[in-house]
């Protein structure tokens, strides 16, 4: 499948592989320079490099070839599936488990249970590690996530989610009480300087990625309060670093929260409970909603008793 693409005037100057991972939404950065390496992208009808500069009517040309078979083994997990169709289908994820398997760790994932159910009916846009995945939620997130049965569904769905159409909704508990009942962050996301499995909020450097996400509280408790929040942009961790640079980490966050352990929680209290978008084929706009977890409620229930 052939994509093409032109460079407007705001984005003169950026790197081709960062122009492409945004134009190809759902599609990651290395897998861009996967494309770029084996010689499928050009510039103007000449081969690119993933550092090339590009400038103001630049044409962007770029090939995704066939997957090749996957070294992944299908695995009978069982799945919550909210939808499904001949193009997509819509899963609601448990907490614990990985979205797509990575190098020595090829079992257990949500891949690994999506090959068992649809076999070879799944998009490979993304890569041999990430058949059907357009977006992806955490490991301890729970929640729902569409994933594409071919390209033609992953093209459509990743644009939408490039021009911000996709409703998402989460829910959350995190620390602390708010003094307004709404708000917005607007911070740019981008890798943490020193410490690279992490992201952080970077407002003055180049690489950083717009973020925006709105926030509504629902409940307010003794030292935690309960959010629903919708996503403008999903950048990686982004509702977990929002939250941690408002003085809000989410509860039990490893990573952006307190040291102090949780251990009622093992992982973040954070859920994708909403979804909603057009079907690619019909044009038909769609939503589905997951409830909240035992987890997540049996957590309320103890913060309702304090």
């Amino acid at each position: 499948m052939s994509r093409e693409f032109l460079v407007g005037e705001d984005e003169s100057g950026r790197r081709a592989d960062k122009f492409l991972a945004d134009c190809l939404e759902g599609t990651t950065r290395s897998a861009v320079q996967l494309l770029i390496s084996e010689g499928h992208v050009t510039c103007n009808g000449q081969p690119v490099s993933k550092s090339t500069r590009l400038s103001s009517g630049d044409k962007i040309a770029v090939f995704i070839p066939e997957p090749r078979v996957l070294d992944i083994t299908p695995q009978n997990i069982p799945l919550e599936i909210v939808y499904e169709d001949g193009d997509l289908l819509v899963v609601n994820k448990p907490k614990g488990m990985v979205v797509h398997p990575a190098p020595g760790h090829l079992e257990n994932t949500l891949v690994n249970a999506l090959l068992f159910h649809c076999g070879a009916t799944l998009s490979g846009i993304n890569g041999v590690l990430r058949p059907g995945i357009v977006h992806r939620i955490d490991k301890d997130t729970s929640g729902l996530l569409i994933v594409a049965k071919n390209d033609f569904s992953h093209t459509r769905l990743a644009e939408q989610i490039k021009a911000h159409s996709f409703t998402r909704e989460y829910y959350a508990v995190v620390y602390g009480g708010f003094r307004e009942l709404e708000g917005t962050v607007n911070a740019p996301l981008g890798r943490h300087p020193a410490e690279r499995k992490k992201m952080a909020v970077l407002p003055h450097s180049p690489s950083a990625r717009e973020a925006i996400t709105h926030f509504f509280v629902e409940r307010q408790y003794e030292g935690f309060s309960f959010l629903r929040l919708r996503l403008e942009t999903g950048r990686t961790h982004q509702i977990r670093v929002h939250m941690a640079y408002l003085g809000h980490p989410v509860a039990g966050d490893p990573v952006y929260g307190p040291k102090k352990v949780i251990t009622s929680l093992e992982g973040q209290c954070l859920h994708a409970g909403k979804i909603g978008f057009v079907h690619p084929r019909s044009g038909e706009y769609l939503e589905f909603f997951a409830p909240l977890p035992e987890y997540f409620e049996t957590f309320l229930s103890k913060l309702q008793e304090k």
